[in-house]
């Protein structure tokens, strides 16, 4: 198997599979609701669209750094702002994740096998040498890492 092969599988599995941790991503928002979404906890620091927001963000920025671009904080930033509640935009948030995956393991099913050892272009000089697969499983670590706050969050307000 291919290391292509391999992280696209392993991102499929966190999004939409089984890990062994649990749900895949895309099952835990299926049950979050509107009102839960935006509902912030006392002592919560972001809201469920908050961190969906973050991981579109996120995942955006790697897709950038794997064609080849300058690592930095993503174009829309780091927390984008969520704006006023609303349903369809709560919606379009989980679709705009999915979206951005499917672009994501596109850009992972042809990138060429020799590269995946090669240093991203990261020119911030306090960062640690990270290769294009270090920076695809890091994006999966992260993308589990908010799964769990999601799931959490959840769970806190409906009980």
């Amino acid at each position: 198997m291919t290391t292509s092969e391999k992280l696209q599988q392993e991102l499929e599995k966190v999004l939409s599979g089984r890990p062994w941790y649990g749900k895949g991503i895309y099952d835990t928002l299926a049950k979050v609701s509107f009102e839960a979404a935006y509902e912030k906890p006392p002592g919560s620091v972001h809201n469920i669209a908050e961190i969906v927001l973050h991981m579109v963000a996120w995942t955006e920025e790697v897709m950038d750094r794997m064609n080849g671009m300058t690592a930095g904080v993503p174009s829309s930033g780091d927390w984008p702002e969520i704006g006023k509640p609303d349903e369809q935009k709560w919606q379009n948030y989980v679709d705009d994740l999915k979206l951005v995956n499917v672009n994501l393991i596109g850009i992972i099913q042809k990138f060429p096998e020799e590269q995946w050892d090669e240093p991203i272009d990261d020119q911030r000089g306090d960062r640690p040498v990270v290769t294009y697969e270090a920076l695809i499983n890091g994006l999966i670590q992260h993308h589990i890492y908010h799964a769990g706050q999601i799931a959490l969050l959840n769970r806190i307000i409906n009980g």
